[in-house]
């Protein structure tokens, strides 16, 4: 049986906690504001970077679609799909190099990297598996054992920023 000072200090203690909760406030309405004060994307060209990649929602009372309530990358995504751009370049194969040890495949980078999914070889075909491919260090699918490298298209002085 609890002793009565220790139930008195539980049912305090329980009333500081919900207390706090029923103290913590909304965010005042300039805060929310700004957040709606942003200017959506709707098409590519109006893409200006992350700030313009999020959803404006539904209007009340119905559902909302993919695109209304996407953000970041994938609303980029979406918004290529809706013109027919492939963004992520998902659908050009890779074919600079054999794919061997000798001869890995040429990736295209402006970085110094890229994240590549490897979908396998006409013998040997898979899921995609993502890796990310360097420049200056080969990268083996662990599935098929296909070989790439980065091959790096900018300008040598911004390679590593």
């Amino acid at each position: 049986m609890l002793s009565r000072s220790f139930r008195v200090a539980r049912q305090q203690t329980r009333l500081l906690s919900s207390s706090r909760l029923l103290a913590s406030k909304a965010p005042a309405p300039t805060e929310q504001a700004q957040v709606t004060d942003k200017k959506t994307a709707y098409s590519l060209s109006e893409v200006t970077g992350s700030d313009s990649l999020f959803g404006h929602g539904a209007k009340p009372g119905t559902i909302p679609t993919d695109l209304d309530q996407s953000t970041g990358i994938q609303r980029f995504e979406l918004l290529g799909k809706r013109e027919g751009v492939d963004v992520f370049d998902m659908e050009n194969p890779i074919y600079e190099g054999k794919g061997t040890f000798e001869e890995p495949f040429l990736v295209p980078t402006y970085f110094g990297y890229r994240y590549v999914g490897c979908k396998g070889t006409h013998q040997h075909d898979h899921k995609p598996y993502w890796m990310k491919v360097e420049d200056g260090k080969k990268s083996r699918c662990w599935q098929c054992g296909t070989v790439l490298t980065a091959k790096y298209l900018g300008e040598p002085a911004m390679a590593h920023h």
